[in-house]
């Protein structure tokens, strides 16, 4: 009777061992293997044979992980409160550090950008907050990056992604730009009239030079006005005459 279900026990035991013994890895994973607790090698892609019951493998995938940073609540150096949140974006180097050195390196990721970025936008001002995130990018990545670094992970860019400011403040930022856009259209009206003046003086310093251009430029007058569907009917009386006039009554 034991020996007619022996092929089959035989078959199930098998089956248990390769399902423990052989492991398959992606080529964006890999195996941190650890034999009696002690670390003895990382392995993959591919195959990968373990000690069923000896041998214990942890998967780790190398993939880029985006990490959103909740808003945090910060009083900037000028003393403006604003919430500001963030995207982290980071990667396993070392997957053997990021299991040994820390317990689990997305949840410590995470506190540390929250930390940093409340640290590192609380020194800056609101103008360079709002103007230079180029930079503040550039700082929080390279804190964090430094940080992380013992973990076997890579920080690869960190955005500041929205900065919600007090009602107050967005009226108070309003006023400003109109303010601002209100005195450049005074500026360029002003620079306008200006260049309209010095080309007026330059027109009346050529026709006292030259008398004989306001001549020219009253028939071009009466010859534009001609054009015009009109009933008025325009004489031309030549402006030495007019003058002999005023000459006289004075």
């Amino acid at each position: 009777m034991i020996s007619m279900y022996l092929p089959f026990v035989v078959v199930v035991f098998l089956v248990l061992f390769l399902s423990s013994a052989v492991k398959v890895l992606n080529e964006y994973e890999r195996g941190v293997i650890f034999r009696l607790g002690r670390l003895i090698a990382t392995k993959g892609p591919g195959l990968i044979i373990l000690i069923p019951g000896v041998d214990k493998m942890v998967r780790m995938s190398l993939r880029t992980i985006v990490l959103d940073v909740p808003p945090q609540d910060i009083i900037t150096r000028d003393n403006v409160s604003v919430k500001v949140n963030a995207v982290v974006y980071f990667r396993v180097l070392e997957p053997d550090k990021a299991i040994v050195e820390v317990e689990n390196y997305g949840y410590a990721t995470s506190q540390l950008s929250q930390t940093t970025l409340r640290s590192i936008l609380g020194q800056a001002e609101l103008d360079d907050l709002l103007a230079h995130r180029d930079k503040i990018n550039s700082e929080l990545k390279e804190i964090l990056d430094k940080h992380t670094d013992p973990w076997g992970i890579k920080v690869a860019n960190v955005e500041v992604k929205h900065v919600d400011l007090p009602q107050e403040m967005q009226r108070a930022m309003a006023r400003q730009a109109e303010a601002e856009r209100e005195r450049r259209a005074k500026v360029i009206n002003a620079e306008g009239e200006f260049q309209a003046a010095q080309k007026l003086g330059e027109a009346a310093d050529i026709i006292d030079a030259h008398p004989a251009a306001l001549q020219l430029r009253y028939l071009q007058t009466l010859a534009e006005i001609a054009t015009e569907n009109n009933s008025t009917t325009l004489f031309p009386i030549p402006i030495d005459i007019l003058r002999g006039m005023v000459a006289k009554r004075e």
